[in-house]
């Protein structure tokens, strides 16, 4: 699952580049968010236990996992005009994990 889940990783980020760099003229933004580890539903049974939380803690630079709302927020200023000159960014969410 890793090289497939990297390789759409990489190929949604060129994607974001690919498709910004073809509508920038026509003034529509095309931005991309990369979240980390996040509690939602689908993560939960990774946090049930200590070893599990513990193991996520030991990941992230910022300790633990994201809340949903902390990438819902990131979306909301990707749409917002305080985002008004931003095309084909790359907007990690992820508590500096890709940092280590």
């Amino acid at each position: 699952m890793h090289p497939a889940y990297t390789a759409s990783k990489g190929g949604s980020r060129l994607l974001t580049k690919a498709a910004a760099s073809e509508y920038a003229k026509a003034k529509l933004r095309v931005n991309s968010i990369h979240p980390g580890f996040t509690r939602t539903e689908l993560t939960a049974p990774f946090l049930v236990s200590e070893q599990g939380r513990l193991a996520i803690q030991e990941q992230n630079p910022m300790g633990g996992a994201g809340e949903a709302c902390e990438i819902a927020r990131a979306v909301l200023f990707l749409a917002s005009d305080d985002s008004s000159f931003m095309t084909g960014a790359e907007l990690v969410v992820d508590g500096g994990q890709t940092c280590v």
